[in-house]
């Protein structure tokens, strides 16, 4: 195995690890001694689920989140620049793809050390693949704001981005909040937009369907509580 910061695709929800992950992958998790994760205990299940007779306490766990100065991002990366192999680990699929993860990446890059991304599931990339929609130009903004007056005023400018640029827009919202994210969708953008709701990717009740923004105002599914991502395009 190569010394170098490998980024560890996990699954999206309870997916089974041999549907998404690579064999290949579970061979170098299985090696690595030294983590920089997102959250610890979601890193720790993970990695048993890849290999059950691992011995968690053997290794060396560095949280990475929205309060982890950059300072401490680069000392995290010591194990590396002594040899030793390390993985990322983010909540939910890719890391470093709306994930922390890209700090770490930025810093290794940096100081010119090897980076090695492993394949896995990308929720962002099976949308759209799933959608219909442009797979050759596609933006994804995360999340959007909650105020009402902003949240409205940026579906629209990304609405405009649809029509202007033939680019297919990805945003998502919390789950609890999903529901009131679709009624401001369907409020707010044109009837003949197209509108594609994928949930719960990967997992036993995955939902990817895409209708005009007409149709889905006959029936609105119930989205509450699960992971979603919310296409738009012509």
């Amino acid at each position: 195995m190569e010394i170098a910061l490998y980024l560890l695709p996990v699954t999206l929800g309870d997916t089974s690890i041999e549907k998404v992950i690579p064999a290949y992958n579970r061979e170098i998790i299985s090696s690595i001694r030294h983590f920089i994760v997102e959250d610890v205990r979601s890193a720790r299940r993970f990695l048993k689920k890849v290999d059950k007779d691992i011995e968690i306490e053997e290794l060396s766990f560095y949280p990475l989140n929205k309060h982890t100065s950059p300072e401490e991002v680069a000392d995290y990366l010591q194990p590396l620049l002594q040899g030793h192999a390390m993985g990322v680990i983010s909540e939910a699929g890719c890391p470093a793809i709306a994930d922390p993860g890209a700090d770490v990446v930025a810093i290794a890059q940096r100081k010119n050390l090897k980076v090695i991304p492993l394949v896995g599931p990308s929720s962002i990339i099976l949308s759209v693949m799933g959608s219909g929609f442009n797979g050759q130009s596609f933006a994804f903004h995360g999340y959007l704001p909650i105020e009402q007056a902003e949240r409205t005023k940026r579906i629209k400018e990304l609405e405009q981005r649809v029509y202007a640029e033939c680019q297919t827009q990805l945003f998502i919202e919390t789950p609890y909040r999903n529901q009131r994210m679709l009624e401001d969708i369907l409020k707010i953008c044109k009837p003949q937009t197209k509108l594609c709701i994928a949930a719960n990717i990967t997992c036993e009740e995955e939902f990817i369907k895409t209708k005009s923004i007409a149709e889905w105002r006959k029936h609105l599914p119930d989205l509450s509580k699960k992971p979603c991502i919310f296409l738009i395009y012509k």
